[in-house]
């Protein structure tokens, strides 16, 4: 097949990217090297337009064992020799197209990122945003997303302690959902996903790989349109079991020391996974694709390499240990197939049949190597100004307050949630101290130890339309509040951006302002920033017109409880105790629900926040 500028447009590439391809290679690629580059350079696997401003958000901490981008995870030291790996990501749009699949393959995934450290997962959190609640298409969305994080953490065994759900028309056709996992290691059994050592094999384990998800990451790199149920090939099938039994295994084998390294395969598939382990320990990578074990035929090279089938891994043996790698695997009853070996220098050469197929340098593939990086224009939207203009005394007082109260008691983003969570499994392997004692945050217990574990995960994403500064400040103060209030002390957090299209200037702006002010409200609150994902393109194209999701920064932060018994509760105690409001109340109704929804005023700005006020508040709470 002849590989031109069109081609590469068709697979997402821009013809600049081509360009640069040709340089790096010194040739035209042959259409699996160029669908190698759609999948590793699209938005999801590259983060082109959002590194240069991820850059600056605050890595570094006392406790931090591994900074954000340079492991599966975040992870962070608890002390007594345990260390803590958490992170959260979106599975968005495979769920705007297939909500039951992509939820479940979301949850599948983020635990596969834990457990791949070497971390058994403890703790599950979700964030989800769906559209107005009465439209057909979001009961759809809300049936098949909250059944499919069920069905799948339920018989993973892992139990959800926490998360938050709210409803807006901009969600109507795009909705978001939020996986967070958090799980706990042993500091001396941390696994690296690295790959080193000439010689040292290179096996493929788990399930079996077929055509699911193939171009998955440029699928999720691009608006939601009329013809986005198309691409329902794009989205990824799990099976929760085989994944339990792929956890057990692993973590089994990590004990034997016979790894030199180990890496999920979720998106791109084994050529995500044998680029960045490659580049990460300086050497390339030999393989024959012919070995890998297939669950559909007549798969062509190129598919091998780009399905993001799930429940695998890549793992770097050391040569001579292979039988007992092997071994553990058999006993899981689970694929364990040699497919390739490390080797000297940067090259990535992938063979089907004794016929090379694809001759690339890893480093040319990968976030912070030759992968693009942009600096896109940005600018302030028209409405921004427009919502500063409010005017409180524009609004009249109503007349019955208790009106009011009931109204928004009922209103689906302030009623209770029992309807979602109770579908899942909160008190698998009881850790969850919040099932008979709730608290702001969710806290898991640590088992042998007098801490636990305080976690929380927040976004108003109204407050970050309205300013995307102050309301990411907001959704960071909030979860450090939520932990906080729960007795903990808030330690690090990791992010979910969800944003429209970077490529048009409003909506880079609320990015980038989102960005500055979870920066600054990280720094003040002494929370390094230990990974995430960005999540672009939350956009749909419908009937002709435009319309970008509320821009959406979630966090989720984790905390520590060092003395169990000061955990604290929500519910009042005895009659006669005193009641209290700490901190400064104001005349300030912007951006509420009350304001939204009662009033139907949609223009306003954040509400009032002062992050030097907010931080002393949470200051004198943690000495009561």
């Amino acid at each position: 097949m002849k590989v031109t500028v069109e081609t590469a447009k068709e697979l997402g590439l821009l013809p600049d990217e081509f360009d640069m391809i040709k340089k790096i290679l010194g040739r035209v690629p042959n259409y699996t090297e160029l669908s190698i580059y759609s999948v590793m350079w699209s938005e999801h696997a590259s983060y082109k337009n959002s590194i240069k401003w991820l850059k600056t958000l605050p890595r570094k901490g006392e406790a931090i064992l591994a900074e954000a981008g340079t492991e599966n995870a975040g992870l962070v030291d608890l002390g007594d020799g345990l260390a803590c790996a958490f992170k959260i990501e979106s599975h968005n749009h495979p769920c705007a197209v297939e909500p039951y699949q992509g939820a479940a393959t979301g949850v599948g995934g983020i635990n596969r990122d834990i457990f791949t450290m070497g971390a058994r997962p403890v703790a599950q959190l979700n964030s989800l945003r769906f559209g107005d609640i009465k439209l057909d298409r979001t009961k759809w969305h809300i049936k098949g997303v909250v059944k499919g994080i069920g069905d799948y953490g339920n018989a993973f065994g892992i139990p959800v302690v926490a998360g938050e759900v709210f409803f807006d028309d901009s969600f109507n056709t795009n909705p978001l959902v939020n996986a967070m996992s958090v799980g706990l290691v042993d500091k001396n059994l941390v696994v690296s996903a690295i790959s080193k050592g000439a010689g040292n094999p290179v096996f493929i384990v788990g399930s079996s790989t077929g055509k699911d998800g193939i171009h998955g990451s440029t699928f999720a790199s691009a608006d939601i349109t009329e013809d986005s149920a198309d691409d329902i090939p794009s989205i990824q099938v799990g099976d929760p079991f085989m994944e339990k039994l792929l956890m057990e295994a692993s973590l089994e084998v990590i004990k034997t020391d016979a790894l030199i390294g180990m890496q999920d395969m979720g998106a791109a598939g084994i050529i995500c996974s044998t680029s960045e382990m490659s580049e990460k320990g300086g050497h390339g990578m030999k393989v024959d694709l012919s070995k890998v074990p297939l669950r559909q035929q007549n798969m062509e090279p190129f598919e091998i390499l780009l399905s993001e089938s799930q429940e695998r891994m890549l793992i770097v043996v050391k040569k001579g240990r292979e039988a007992e790698v092997e071994e553990v695997y058999k006993k899981w009853d689970l694929n364990c197939v040699q497919i390739g070996e490390v080797t000297e220098g940067d090259r990535l050469e992938f063979f089907w049949k004794g016929e090379m197929v694809a001759d690339v340098p890893a480093e040319s593939l990968v976030l912070g190597g030759g992968a693009p990086v942009y600096d896109r224009e940005y600018r302030e939207p028209a409405y921004y100004k427009e919502y500063k203009k409010f005017d409180i005394n524009q609004i009249a007082e109503p007349q019955d307050l208790t009106e009011v109260a009931k109204m928004l008691i009922k209103h689906p983003n302030i009623a209770s949630k029992r309807w979602v969570y109770e579908q899942y499994d909160t008190m698998v392997g009881t850790r969850n101290m919040g099932t008979n004692f709730p608290s702001s945050a969710a806290v898991v217990n640590l088992k042998g130890s007098n801490k636990a574990l305080v976690l929380s995960v927040d976004c108003n994403s109204r407050y970050v339309k309205a300013d995307p500064e102050v309301g990411a400040m907001i959704a960071v103060a909030e979860s450090a509040r939520n932990i906080v209030c729960s007795g903990g002390k808030p330690l690090a957090i990791t992010n979910c951006l969800n944003f429209g299209n970077p490529y048009k200037p409003e909506i880079y702006w609320q990015f980038v302002h989102a960005v500055k002010g979870m920066g600054k409200a990280c720094e003040k609150f002494g929370t390094p920033v230990t990974g995430g994902n960005v999540s672009f393109y939350n956009q749909s194209t419908i009937g002709g017109k435009d319309e970008a999701v509320f821009p959406t920064p979630t966090i989720g932060m984790l905390g520590v409880l060092d003395n169990k018994n000061h955990h604290t509760t929500l519910a009042f105690k005895e009659k006669g105790h005193m009641i209290y409001l700490i901190g400064r109340s104001r005349n300030d109704i912007a951006s509420s629900e009350y304001l939204y929804s009662y009033h139907g005023v949609k223009a306003s700005p954040a509400p009032y926040f002062d992050l030097e006020e907010e931080y002393n508040v949470q200051q004198v709470v943690m000495q009561l």
